[in-house]
């Protein structure tokens, strides 16, 4: 049988866990209810990056991570008529997806041990790197060390700016903005000193205003790439990791980094990710 309303895999997950009172819903999700039994998908993708998830005025979605779950949906015998679109924000993925309004998230969400403990991950299907965007003419901020002092924008939920003050032990400014078009409008009225997130992120913005900024195009951080499940859900995330094997090996993957993000000097990777696991 398959599921044609999207709350009822995650429902039926969540009264198991209420009657039998246990911690997650491994057991349940594993064996009784998944998403590869589905006739319809409503999946949770950002609203306001250009290149990954970017909502029109017409209320249709575009982008990389939108072209990856109609893949994925695919591979999963969902039609993309099928395919429901939802934006949120970062804060918003787990929430979402917890309660049931989504069935599968992919809004440029990494993969962190945290997380891990309520949501299940397919993927990675793609690893980028965190890297800096700054003014064009900021010429003198050539890599993460010269942020030292300075403020750096982060869309909240985000662990963009943790990275470097815990990560890297650099003491910059954090300020953070509901989302990171803020991010990127506080960057051009010079109300901080540079955006940091994942490369993906800052080349889809740096291609609607090339004049305006500069890429350092310096990394300094591995960010991967997953694909967001109902906790528990081993049989969604093995179908995933294949479709995502697939699309990389069918040269699919390429293809689509080539028209979001092949006008930018941002250097992608075309193979194959290696895997979370997903026990």
């Amino acid at each position: 049988m398959r599921y044609r309303h999207r709350r009822t895999v995650a429902a039926a997950a969540l009264a198991a866990v209420a009657v039998l009172g246990l911690p997650g819903c491994s057991a349940v999700m594993g064996e009784e209810a998944s998403l590869v039994d589905a006739d319809s998908l409503t999946v949770g993708v950002k609203y306001d990056q250009p290149g990954l998830g970017l909502e029109g005025e017409d209320g249709e979605f575009s982008g990389f991570d939108v072209d990856v779950a109609l893949y994925i949906a695919r591979r999963l015998g969902v039609a993309a008529e099928d395919v429901e679109f939802v934006g949120l924000v970062s804060s918003e993925r787990e929430e979402k997806l917890i309660s049931g309004e989504v069935d599968m998230v992919l809004a440029t969400y990494s993969i962190t041990p945290a997380r891990k403990t309520q949501v299940t991950f397919g993927g990675p299907y793609y690893v980028a790197k965190q890297d800096l965007l700054v003014r064009a003419d900021a010429t003198d901020i050539e890599s993460v060390r010269d942020l030292e002092g300075r403020s750096v924008c982060q869309g909240e939920g985000s662990n963009s700016a943790r990275r470097i003050t815990e990560g890297l032990g650099i003491d910059v400014r954090q300020m953070d903005a509901p989302s990171y078009s803020a991010c990127i409008d506080r960057l051009r009225e010079g109300d901080v000193d540079a955006v940091s997130t994942d490369n993906l992120i800052l080349a889809g913005f740096l291609a609607e205003d090339p004049e305006a900024f500069r890429f350092v195009n310096n990394p300094f951080t591995d960010e991967k790439y997953g694909v967001g499940l109902p906790y528990g859900d081993v049989r969604a995330c093995e179908a995933v990791n294949k479709a995502v094997s697939e699309m990389y090996q069918d040269g699919t993957a390429e293809e689509l980094l080539d028209t979001w993000f092949g006008e930018t000097d941002l250097e992608v990777t075309t193979s194959v990710p290696q895997f979370e696991g997903c026990s």
